[in-house]
């Protein structure tokens, strides 16, 4: 499969791996067919799971490499990671205090970003739809890497990152789906919604396939940005979210659990 996928263009290869994410997302929400609720405990660890792969991801497929090509150049090999780490945080930081939004459980007088009108349901979307945007540039800038033929950065790796994240969008499309038929909304729609939450991942992971593959010298700040944004995510969402209810530990043990499998697949695999 590998030989066969290395043969597309690079924005062909983000395309399937970015549709390929957002459909584990949509199985993820097709659960609100079968079951009414999942339980608190459940989520947290379950967001817990996602930020410890999210994490992994950021270092051993995205700023690792980053470093490594920054330091084929000849230039400052810390400068271009650290640029761009801090650009991917200052821009989610940004959109986060723009973009109306509301994070799970919590009431709609606490949605973020700017006043509006928008429904709950609405506002849940947006908020995993943020941080999909980064998971899916950070897929796209590493196939693009790959076809430059660039080293330390390979289509093993850009499949290992897309597993990685195409697990840890199970539970994301859980998270709104789940919630959303709790509160009354019918199945279907619950579905639509949970599903509709990562349609952003495809689209984004062409733009970072096409952007480094058309413009190199950008690829270790591109790779250093999805990192960056990553993190934002994971330490501004995920942790607080999964250890606002008691079930502290678990969560952390799930965060290391999900960190552990993703750099065992980038390591075997990358």
């Amino acid at each position: 499969m590998i030989e066969w996928l290395s043969e597309l263009s690079p924005v062909w290869q983000a395309l399937l791996a970015g549709t390929g994410t957002w459909l584990v997302t949509a199985i993820g929400a097709a659960l609100v067919f079968g079951f009414v609720g999942v339980s608190r405990k459940l989520m947290d660890a379950m967001l817990g799971f996602s930020g410890g792969v999210m994490l992994a991801a950021s270092y051993w497929s995205l700023l690792a490499p980053a470093i490594e090509i920054a330091e084929q150049t000849g230039g400052i090999k810390w400068l271009p990671p650290a640029i761009g780490f801090l650009a991917g945080g200052g821009v989610l930081w940004a959109i986060d205090k723009v973009l109306p939004h509301l994070h799970l459980y919590l009431p709609v007088d606490q949605a973020e970003g700017l006043p509006t009108s928008w429904r709950r349901s609405v506002l849940l979307v947006t908020a995993i739809t943020l941080h999909n945007i980064p998971e899916g540039l950070a897929i796209g800038v590493v196939f693009g890497g790959a076809a430059m033929g660039i080293q330390g950065a390979t289509v093993e790796a850009a499949i290992a990152l897309a597993v990685g994240i195409g697990i840890q969008n199970f539970p994301e499309g859980v998270a709104v789906a789940m919630p959303l038929r709790a509160e009354g909304m019918s199945r279907i729609k619950s579905f639509w919604f949970g599903a509709a939450s990562a349609l952003v991942e495809p689209p984004a992971a062409v733009l970072g396939a096409a952007a480094v593959f058309y413009a190199r010298p950008i690829l270790p700040y591109a790779l250093s940005f999805a990192a960056g944004a990553m993190v934002f995510v994971v330490v501004e969402e995920l942790i607080p979210e999964s250890q606002q209810k008691g079930n502290a530990d678990l969560a952390t043990v799930c965060l290391m659990v999900g960190f552990v499998v993703m750099m065992v697949l980038d390591v075997s695999l990358g």
